[in-house]
Order: C-alpha cells, then structure tokens, then sequence
C-alpha cells in the first residue's frame, strides 16, 4: 500500500513549471559609421589649375585655365554634349573669333575656308593635351568631378557613363569629303543635308570646324578616351 500510495502521489500531482529561460541580455547597436564629408567646390580652382597646367604647354590651354569653377563648368559642358547640346555656355572661353562666313563653290553655297580656321587654336590646344597625363590627372580630381557631375546628371548615371556618350557623339559625327552645302534660313544658314542637319547642336559644332579640324578633333578624343578607361558605348548606354 505504501508503494502505491508513493506511486499515486507522483502520478497526480501537479508538474512542477520549468525554470524561466535567462532571459537574454540585448547587444548594443553599434554606431553607424560617420557618412564621409561632402565635396565642397567652391575654392577649388586654384588646385584644380595647378593640376591641369601640366598637360599642355600652349599659351591658350593657360588662358581656358583663368576661367572660373572649373569643375562645374566641365561637369556641364560634358553633359550638355552627351545630350547633343551646345556646349557653348560653360565653354565661353574656347570661342572663336570672328563671324561665321560662307562663299560659293561651283554654284554651292558652303562655309568659308576663313570660318573653318577660326578653329585651329582650339584644335591645337586640343590635340596637345598629353592623354597619359590627362589619365592621371582624371583619377585625382575624380571626386571632385564626381561632385560636379551629380549636381547636374541623371540619377544614376555615372561621370564615366556621361564621358563615353559625349566622347561617341562626336567621335561618330562623319566627316564631309567636301565642305556641305549650306541654305539660308532666314538670318542663318541650315545644312542642305537633311542628315546633317537632324544631327544634335554639339555635332554641329564639330562640323563648323572644316574636315581638317575634325579629324585631328576625333582621333584626340579616341585617345583620351582609352588613357581614361571609358566604358564603351554600349556599357555606358547599360542602366
């Protein structure tokens, strides 16, 4: 009776509850890390001169360089010619000097040979940009370039992406076997090429520059785009 009485007594009673788990001690969040400073632009055209007057030796590259904010105005010039463009703006200073004149060839009506020089300074400075030293330059001034780019860009879409658009727009731009005829339309003159004249402002810019310039233009523009490690076209058009 006793040993059922003692087996009764544990098979009735009531389960003792388990322990409580311990509850866990919370780990501390650790802090962000600090968000990096942001670029500031102004006052940076005396850094931006010092790095840039190594890659020409032509007196007019040293003059381009007494133009201020020089990161926006790069920034905005490339954007402008991606998006086909004139770039006329930012890039007051590269101007040429005198008025746009045109002549007649065997009953054709095309620019002057006087118009098309009017550009050979800014060719020359142009072609005598060391691209290796232009390479190096880019990659210290890229995020301040970076800075400049995103105030006026796209949303998502990169310095380098912008570079190689522009870059193709006119390295694709063909280059006339003779000058192209030209129409008057009004107080101005229209390409008589309906090719020609559907391409972009930036394009045309390059075309007021006679084949000659053009061609030195564009293999320039090749160059720098290799020493600078551009995407090609169809990695840049890529979201």
């Amino acid at each position: 009776m006793a040993l059922l009485a003692g087996a009764g007594f544990f098979l009735l009673r009531t389960p003792e509850a388990p322990p409580a788990p311990t509850p866990e001690v919370a780990q501390p969040t650790p802090p962000a890390p600090p968000a990096p400073p942001a670029v500031q632009l102004s006052g940076t055209d005396p850094r931006v001169r010092d790095l840039l007057k190594g890659l020409s030796t032509d007196a007019d590259f040293a003059r381009w360089l007494a133009s201020e904010d020089l990161a926006r105005r790069f920034a905005a010039s490339v954007n402008l010619i991606a998006e086909g463009q004139s770039p006329r703006m930012p890039l007051s200073f590269m101007a040429p000097a005198g008025a746009f004149r045109v002549t007649k060839r065997q009953g054709r009506t095309v620019g002057s040979a006087e118009s098309h020089t009017r550009y050979d300074g800014v060719t020359r400075v142009i072609v005598s940009l060391d691209a290796k030293a232009v390479g190096q330059v880019y990659q210290e001034l890229k995020p301040l370039l970076d800075a400049a780019h995103a105030e006026l860009a796209p949303p998502g879409r990169s310095l380098e992406a912008t570079l190689s658009q522009a870059i193709g727009r006119l390295t694709r731009v063909p280059v006339p076997k003779t000058s192209p005829e030209l129409t008057a339309k009004g107080a101005l003159y229209v390409y008589a090429d309906p090719e020609l004249e559907a391409l972009g402002a930036a394009e045309k810019h390059l075309l007021r520059m006679g084949p000659v310039n053009m061609r030195k233009v564009q293999a320039k523009l090749t160059e720098l785009s290799a020493a600078l490690g551009l995407p090609s076209q169809e990695q840049a058009r890529q979201p």
